[in-house]
């Protein structure tokens, strides 16, 4: 049954600007599918599914696998730091990603996406992203690769 849930989701979100977890839920459940929060939630987790702007202020889940790394997709993880991405620090190793509200899960997303070697993992609230980087001196360096897509 999850199987079956999850490429429903898939075609739901790549047919249709889904925007919420309540959206998605009615969607399934008109589909068949008795879902609650909690298994939408868990969903969105396991299969990388992230929110992205689009238009007049409005977001819409998309997945976005890290495996991906087309052109366009490349040009999609870029346009994703630029628009959500307010404010940069380190704390060593760590690269503190400072977004939107809301938008902390897509930036980490677009950051794992872009695949900047040195970083060896992220972790997003609502709008922070918290960046795990091999070093204090690489942390400097990626804050710089990702300031140059910033200011692109």
């Amino acid at each position: 049954m999850k199987n079956k849930r999850q490429m429903k989701i898939m075609e739901l979100i790549s047919t249709r600007e889904v925007g919420t977890q309540e959206e998605l839920a009615d969607l399934l459940t008109e589909a068949g599918f008795r879902v609650t929060q909690a298994t939408i939630s868990r969903d969105i987790r396991e299969m990388k599914i992230t929110k992205m702007p689009i238009e007049r202020g409005r977001q819409r889940y998309v997945c976005i696998s890290r495996s991906d790394a087309s052109e366009e997709s490349q040009m999609r993880f870029r346009r994703i730091i630029k628009d959500a991405l307010v404010s940069m620090d380190t704390a060593q190793n760590i690269l503190v990603l400072r977004t939107s509200a809301g938008m902390a899960m897509a930036v980490a997303a677009a950051i794992d996406g872009i695949n900047i070697p040195s970083i060896v993992g992220s972790l997003a609230g609502d709008d922070t992203v918290f960046c795990a980087v091999k070093s204090a001196e690489e942390a400097s360096d990626v804050m710089i690769k990702i300031g140059k897509i910033m200011n692109s």
